[in-house]
């Protein structure tokens, strides 16, 4: 789980905004990408056009981002309109920003009562992304991460939500036995994270105890939907000190109470 300082990020960026080095195909690829935000359907002539390309060059994007399925062509007209994949992207983030919305009362009330900052994390890939987080008012807490990704196999919530993948897809997220490591206490082989997997789904919550970063400590359910199904993960994390072995079941069994309570607003 996170630690209590927060990594500065720069970005280098041209007097514009844009990228100081851009490339060109990349460019006109996402710029072709824009162009369904107003338009339903987009022919090679019109994209030609607005690219400031030859209609050869722009038949090859259009055919690129087709075979990404980023977009897909219509049968009848053979112009191009927005594919699976660019509509999958969209209703991913729609669906994320709904659980934060549903969600933030409850990571509210759980930061209350336990006195200590709460995350909401989902799975992506082999990574847990961190949606939300509401910061303890304790001088010395952890802080949040909204935004950042870590090895879901060194955090609490994505070991929650490891736990709920069948094992066939389990290998498909770690091929190798050796796993990604922030720390000397994060889980180290393949076998090993199985076997605490078995744990989590046994008592009903996973923990983190220095994998991710020195010094912290985690505990998390996951939030399931009104049909059962896993959705996210709620987590508290703390200075070692203040969430110890002791204290973790109590602290679970409040972040289980706060998911039953979430789980009916979850389509």
């Amino acid at each position: 789980m996170p630690g209590t300082e927060r990594p500065s990020r720069t970005r280098a960026t041209g007097d514009a905004g844009g990228p100081r080095y851009p490339i060109n195909s990349v460019d006109n690829a996402l710029r072709l990408l824009l162009l369904f935000r107003d338009h339903r359907l987009i022919g090679v002539a019109q994209a030609s056009e607005t690219l400031g390309v030859g209609r050869s060059t722009a038949h090859r994007l259009l055919a690129m981002l087709q075979s990404r399925e980023l977009i897909q062509q219509d049968p009848s007209t053979k112009a191009y309109t927005s594919g699976p994949a660019l509509v999958d992207i969209g209703l991913s983030i729609v669906r994320q920003m709904d659980i934060r919305a549903h969600l933030r009362p409850h990571l509210e009330d759980v930061s209350r009562s336990v006195g200590e900052t709460v995350h909401l994390m989902v799975l992506d890939g082999a990574s847990s992304l961190f949606l939300d987080s509401v910061e303890s008012s304790k001088a010395l807490r952890t802080s949040s991460r909204i935004g950042r990704a870590y090895p879901a196999s060194t955090t609490s919530g994505g070991k929650a939500l490891l736990a709920e993948l069948p094992n066939e897809r389990l290998l498909e997220l770690y091929p190798a036995e050796r796993l990604p490591r922030l720390t000397p206490h994060s889980v180290p082989t393949r076998k090993q994270l199985q076997q605490e997997l078995d744990q989590v789904r046994r008592r009903g919550y996973a923990t983190n105890r220095s994998e991710s970063e020195p010094d912290i400590a985690a505990v998390a359910v996951v939030v399931r939907n009104a049909f059962g199904q896993p959705r996210a993960a709620i987590a508290v994390s703390a200075p070692l000190s203040r969430l110890d072995e002791a204290n973790v079941p109590e602290v679970a069994a409040v972040l289980r109470a706060a998911a039953e309570r979430a789980s009916s607003a979850l389509a």
